[in-house]
């Protein structure tokens, strides 16, 4: 065997690495923070299709001069003012760290956390974790249902990665988990829980996710299919009436037809329609973020009211909890098996 040049410092391997990811979250509040990470979030391929000769001049020549703005006004009414941090970042730190202590048996696994975009990035954790030892790397995205826009982008983010590296560890991604026991039972609990803390009950219950535009979804995303097996498995778990749990998209940007209904359209009709009393949860989101916490929570409440209706509660995401961390803890130990 070859020995070591004198200079060359020890290799450290047999270690083992869970990098959980989540979407991203801007460094501050400020035009600069919010027009960077716009910046790299819009210009993934994954999220806008559009020809780049179309989209960059309506970017940077529009969206990038506006929206950070409007986005760093509505991510300073949820910012963590003690850790002056998102809540995503504050959730899935907390949840990098509850998932090691969950994982302790196994003293050769290493857990850390990463951002899609913003910081710390993708290739950063991906290099750290090798650096630490570790040979085999489980990618954990952490989106309950696949969407191009964000389970694929956060594979493609961490392959880019291994591309430019000499000596690449072995690398598994965690699958989308719409149908899995473990989650469908922590939603169900989630709602039970909240439900019970009111003084009264929601005539309806929405559940929104995340949207996309349509024309992802006609060009073969599963996303929408998953978001619908969800929300049936989840009406079965509650023994709910059919018409109780409504499914519902939200957040669109841009002139593109999207996923509908539409959450704030379906909140407006109902009220409209003489429904008094409704609660949102967010099932697709692993995490409370600028969607729930202020899209939702905030936003479709005041339509909400606005229209006649009385009471709205928004029933909060897994986050770190006890049942969310059963959740995140499930896959991960399923996709270690052979590993560890």
């Amino acid at each position: 065997m070859t020995a070591r040049p004198a200079n060359h410092p020890p290799v450290k391997s047999g270690k083992v690495g869970v990098l959980l990811v989540n979407l991203g979250t801007p460094d501050g509040t400020d035009y600069k923070s919010m027009r960077r990470y716009l910046a790299e979030f819009l210009s993934d391929k994954r999220v806008i299709e559009w020809s780049r000769l179309y989209w960059y001049p309506i970017l940077y020549g529009i969206v990038l001069n506006r929206r950070p703005q409007k986005v760093g006004k509505a991510y300073e009414t949820i910012w963590n003012k003690e850790l002056n941090e998102s809540y995503l970042r504050t959730y899935t730190r907390s949840q990098a760290e509850k998932m090691s202590a969950r994982l302790a048996e196994y003293p050769d696994v290493i857990v850390d956390w990463g951002m899609r975009y913003g910081k710390p990035s993708i290739a950063e954790k991906l290099q750290s974790l090798q650096a630490q030892g570790c040979e085999k790397i489980l990618l954990f995205p952490l989106y309950p249902q696949y969407a191009a826009a964000t389970t694929a982008t956060v594979n493609d983010k961490a392959f880019d990665a291994l591309k430019a590296m000499r000596w690449q560890p072995a690398l598994r991604t965690v699958p989308p988990y719409p149908d899995d026991d473990a989650y469908i039972t922590a939603l169900a609990k989630s709602i039970n829980r909240h439900l019970a803390t009111l003084d009264w009950q929601p005539e309806k219950v929405l559940t929104s996710f995340h949207g996309i535009p349509q024309s992802y979804s006609d060009k073969g995303d599963p996303y929408y299919c998953q978001c619908h097996k969800t929300r049936r498995l989840l009406l079965e778990k509650l023994d709910w009436p059919e018409d109780k749990l409504v499914l519902t998209f939200q957040s669109r940007f841009g002139p593109e037809e999207w996923l509908k209904p539409y959450t704030d359209k379906t909140v407006e009709q109902m009220a409209k329609d003489g429904i008094k009393r409704i609660a949102v949860i967010n099932p697709g989101f692993v995490s409370d973020c600028l969607e729930t916490l202020e899209e939702i929570a905030v936003a479709a409440g005041e339509i909400f009211h606005h229209n006649g209706g009385e009471k709205f509660t928004h029933i909060p995401c897994l986050n770190d909890g006890e049942n969310g961390m059963n959740v995140l803890e499930a896959q991960v130990r399923r996709e270690l098996q052979g590993w560890v």
